[in-house]
């Protein structure tokens, strides 16, 4: 849980930048695979090479659409392109084609979990459009000694997504973070990796006087690559801003970045403001009209979003909060629950069976990558498992065991369960004998339950399915262990 001095609050805002997936860059037809041999995924455009011209990538102005209509943002009909100037090693232009004045899309807002079972709202500023630049690389084996450019990345479609200052901890921009990569995921425009730089942050912060509304002079925390490390960048500046306040110290707003291995942040520079980047239309490219007829095609194609699945599995199913966030994590994995679900769509009691045999068996082996998930068994392999199990034919410990036999294959586990000869011993006479066999046995435990402790009645339940390495049927064991005690 992360801690603000109580005489400060924090005043967080985050902005994201998530890479689009499209098979090509946002002004030219270069390929924007991740991996290929440095600079080898350039042309004339990318690398800003004199007479050039960008054509705008439509694929990446409709993921960017579906996005910001997503996040409830109100998408303008009219916006421009913008050169940002600043000279850097990895930008061939010496600018970067972005949106300032003028972005396509504002005043959106996301829900996060508020910590306490609730829900807070963020603002989205805005959202706009802008081409990556390409990567610096230090060190590396083919140039040791040696800082090189690898600008296979300059010029992929990126959307920045500008947060208003509404967070006030590292979890509320941890959980802000989480919630908006599960949309961006489950609208299929960005894959979520951290790791690749695909899903990046900068992170605003200041502190101030608790109870102010004035803003503190802010810090800005470049490109933090990880989920643990915004918590720890944030937890690590609002110590370090609150002591610089407590001795009455001033700076100038500036730029950091997060040093891992020291677990500080360290100075990079101040921090540049508008006028430094010195904004002015792109004259290559004309304005970008939306048409609404478009737009509303577009905001059809919106699937169900991650929340509205939650609330839908809670309240249509009985699922707990908890089932449903595990069962939503990624989209995939909730196509994966809703495929088993469909075998018996409105029972709450097999959901929540099916549920927790997913969650426990199934999500322990099934492995992510970005927008696909691999599965050890098929939806269809879980539904017999489970309907074996509902049926009587197999008990939930045998279950597991089936789960076993069937992983990594495509067979039938009714078939399979013939082969393993598992069967669940229902048998009363037989089932009986052994319930008295295990209560002669336990003395003590039976006066217990006869003297008013009825939980010792789960210890005896426990013996039963030992003698019967797991075979009985749990219901009616329970039920001749009452009738044995007495």
């Amino acid at each position: 849980m992360s801690t603000v001095p109580a005489r400060y609050e924090a005043v967080i805002g985050l902005e994201v930048h998530a890479q689009l997936l499209t098979k090509t860059k946002q002004f030219c037809s270069c390929p924007t695979t991740f991996g290929a041999e440095p600079n080898t995924a350039v042309c004339p455009v990318c690398l800003g090479l004199p007479g050039a011209l960008p054509v705008l990538n439509r694929e990446a102005v409709a993921m960017g659409v579906r996005t910001a209509l997503a996040l409830d943002c109100r998408v303008n009909e009219r916006s421009v392109f913008a050169r940002k100037n600043y000279f850097y090693p990895d930008l061939p232009k010496g600018y970067q084609i972005s949106q300032f004045d003028l972005p396509f899309s504002e005043h959106g807002k996301l829900e996060i979990p508020d910590g306490a079972g609730g829900a807070k709202t963020v603002g989205i500023t805005r959202i706009h459009f802008e081409e990556d630049a390409g990567k610096n690389l230090h060190g590396v084996t083919e140039a040791a000694g040696r800082s090189v450019v690898d600008l296979n990345r300059a010029g992929t479609p990126l959307i920045e997504i500008v947060g208003e200052p509404d967070l006030r901890s590292a979890d509320d921009a941890v959980a802000y973070l989480k919630r908006l990569r599960e949309i961006l995921v489950a609208l299929e425009v960005n894959d979520g990796n951290l790791e690749e730089g695909s899903f990046r942050c900068d992170v605003n912060i200041s502190v101030r006087p608790t109870g102010s509304t004035q803003f503190g002079t802010r810090v800005e925390v470049k490109n933090v690559n990880s989920f643990r490390n915004v918590h720890k960048a944030i937890e690590h500046e609002i110590a370090r801003l609150s002591g610089l306040a407590d001795a009455g110290e001033t700076f100038k707003q500036h730029t950091r970045q997060w040093d891992d291995e020291g677990q500080r942040t360290v100075f990079l520079r101040i921090k540049e403001g508008s006028d430094d980047y010195r904004y002015f239309p792109e004259p290559d490219l004309p304005p970008l009209i939306l048409d609404r007829p478009w737009v509303d095609a577009l905001a059809k194609t919106v699937p169900e979003l991650p929340d509205a699945r939650r609330r839908r599995l809670t309240s249509a199913l009985g699922l707990t909060a908890y089932d449903a966030e595990v069962l939503t994590a990624h989209p995939k994995i909730g196509d994966f629950f809703e495929s088993v679900l469909a075998a018996h769509p409105s029972d709450p009691a097999w959901a929540k069976r099916a549920a927790n045999f997913v969650m426990t068996e199934v999500l322990a082996e099934a492995q992510a990558h970005g927008l696909t998930v691999t599965f050890p068994v098929t939806p269809r392999q879980i539904v017999e498992v489970l309907d074996l199990v509902t049926a009587g034919t197999i008990s939930g410990k045998q279950a597991k065991e089936l789960y076993g036999f069937i992983k990594g294959s495509s067979a039938s586990p009714t078939e399979v369960a013939k082969e393993k000869g598992m069967a669940q011993v229902s048998d009363a006479a037989v089932l009986e004998q052994l319930c008295q066999k295990v209560v002669d046995e336990n003395p003590k435990q039976a006066q217990a339950y006869r003297g008013g402790k009825t939980g010792t009645i789960g210890f005896f339940v426990g013996q039963v399915m030992k003698l019967t390495q797991g075979s009985a049927n749990p219901a009616l064991v329970n039920d001749l262990l009452k009738k044995v005690l007495g």
